[in-house]
């Protein structure tokens, strides 16, 4: 399974839904002027693959993941990363009959939660998933 598509919504800077899309299975580069972003990125794929340490993500707590602190009348944030799971010989069993895994963090009210395929589950259920791979 290889990422094909990261959807910020909320999330430090980008303060309106960002899909990044047509994402290469054996090399990637993200590259802009200061400022713009980049690290933000690799930040919101820490965040969904359930990064413990605030401090790794450059923030001091959950609040500070969503634009402008929740000030700009943005009140959550959301991240997906949406993966290729078309080649069945590395899938994992629980998701054979899946061309794509969906895996979404989201932060509202200093509260997170992970959803993976549409449904709700702990981040124990999401690391467990990710070290099965």
């Amino acid at each position: 399974m290889h990422i094909i598509e990261i959807i910020l919504d909320g999330f430090k800077s980008y303060s309106q839904r960002t899909v990044i899309s047509m994402m290469d299975p054996q090399f990637n580069c993200i590259t802009g002027l200061n400022g713009s972003g980049k690290s933000n990125v690799i930040d919101a794929i820490c965040f969904v693959l359930g990064i413990q340490s605030l401090s790794h993500v450059r923030v001091t707590n959950l609040q500070e993941l969503i634009y402008k602190q929740g000030n700009a009348g943005i009140t959550k944030a959301t991240v997906t990363l949406v993966f290729d799971n078309s080649n069945k010989a590395t899938s994992l069993a629980m998701f054979k009959d899946q061309d794509k895994v969906v895996v979404q963090r989201q932060i509202s009210e200093g509260k997170s939660k992970y959803i993976l395929n549409g449904k709700t589950e702990t981040q124990d259920k999401i690391k467990s998933v990710f070290m099965s791979l």
